[in-house]
């Protein structure tokens, strides 16, 4: 690939999730880890000119005063996780990503997240205007300082309450007028960032079950700066089961009585989730999938619980109870055990190194055929983990086809 600087800002710089994207790009740069559980490594986008992971350059936003290193430590030892050699060879380029961030706003983050902070910011925001302002020149100087050719500001902050989008959230006119206005009400923290990235023509990853992009005014401003944006809410545990057994059990003509899912895990994002308003979200994300994909609504329960001592690892309990022939009642269980960051940081490496061979493609608006990677794909109604994979490899072999690179 032509020498070209790719910069990801991430929201939630320090989190595991992004610690977990920083240390893996460092070692896979090393040589000290393999591509295991990069999409973007299947021999499906061989060929593609798509960035090396090694060369994307971090920076981002956190509200946590700490840095990559002492958060790889922690998960480290709290979770079993990393291995303690690769801590040792990666720390220069680890105090590196640290040094790139910056204290984030606290406008919109609701009072759970807020709670997490230990970083102030020299001034805080009081208008939504004022807030897209602060992070859009940060953004500026990582683009100047770091000669960036393509941004992409990746969200991997903790879970927002639901938010209902109203009137005011329709047209980008509308919406711009209200900006100006002290009102903490009037977006999330989320949407905020989305705004800051598609103004400046910039490309926004809402990684999170928060409302980030997922409005018809940010849709409006993305086309009016050729900006291109993806989301919501990575697909990467339980709800990832679901969309591969569901499916089974429509074309089989199996009637599923009731499904009933169970989590726990511990980490940062469990402390979050464990108000009721931030966990309302992903329940929200993790239900709809059944009663989508088998095209009636059976008996669902999701339920997610903070249990600190797990860490980042997760479990998930599935328990679904299906009816047979001649009316005879059937039950499938499963159980999922996994490292959460472990899970999502490779779907974000290959979010960020697909959605930078668009942006080269000229490509505007949401990238539909990466539906496969979230919960609540932009645009997509399909919640089949198979056909949404095929969006994905129509999408690669055309632009095969036509000898796009």
């Amino acid at each position: 690939m032509s020498a070209r600087r790719v910069g990801v800002w991430i929201v939630g710089a320090f989190g595991g999730v992004a610690t977990t994207v920083a240390l893996g790009l460092s070692a896979m740069k090393r040589g000290l880890a393999p591509s295991t559980g990069l999409v973007s490594a299947l021999p499906l986008f061989d060929g593609l000119d798509l960035v090396d992971p090694g060369e994307l350059v971090l920076g981002g936003h956190e509200l946590r005063l700490t840095s990559l290193e002492e958060s790889a430590e922690e998960f480290r030892q709290g979770s079993g996780v990393f291995d303690r050699s690769w801590l040792d060879v990666c720390r220069d380029d680890l105090a590196q990503a640290t040094a790139r961030v910056r204290p984030a706003p606290h406008l919109g983050i609701g009072a759970t997240i807020a709670k997490l902070a230990t970083w102030e910011p020299a001034h805080q925001p009081k208008t939504p205007r004022a807030a897209i302002d602060l992070i859009a020149a940060d953004l500026r100087e990582f683009v100047a300082r770091e000669s960036i050719d393509h941004l992409i500001v990746l969200n991997l902050a903790s879970t927002e309450p639901p938010f209902a989008v109203e009137a005011a959230h329709q047209t980008w006119d509308r919406l711009k007028r209200e900006l100006g206005k002290p009102d903490e009400t009037l977006l999330p923290s989320s949407s905020l960032y989305a705004i800051a990235a598609l103004e400046g023509g910039h490309t926004h990853i809402n990684f999170t079950p928060s409302l980030g992009s997922s409005f018809p005014a940010a849709y409006e401003l993305a086309e009016s700066t050729k900006a291109i944006h993806a989301g919501k809410d990575g697909k990467t545990g339980e709800t990832l089961l679901k969309t591969v057994l569901a499916p089974m059990f429509a074309h089989r003509n199996l009637d599923v009585m009731s499904w009933v899912g169970h989590n726990i895990f511990g980490n940062r994002d469990g402390v979050v989730l464990d108000d009721p308003a931030n966990k309302a979200s992903k329940v929200g994300s993790k239900d709809k999938v059944v009663t989508s994909i088998l095209g009636y609504k059976p008996s669902t329960l999701v339920s997610i619980e903070y249990i600190p001592d797990m860490g980042d690892w997760k479990t998930a309990w599935d328990h679904i109870h299906f009816r047979g022939f001649l009316g005879a009642k059937m039950k499938m269980q499963f159980i999922w055990e996994g490292c959460d960051s472990l899970l999502a940081a490779p779907l974000a490496i290959d979010l960020v190194r697909l959605a930078d061979w668009e942006k080269r493609r000229g490509t505007i608006g949401p990238l539909k055929h990466l539906a496969s990677f979230f919960k609540s794909p932009e645009g997509v109604e399909e919640h089949d983990f198979f056909e949404q994979f095929r969006l994905l490899v129509d999408h690669v072999d055309q632009a095969k086809k036509t000898n796009v690179r």
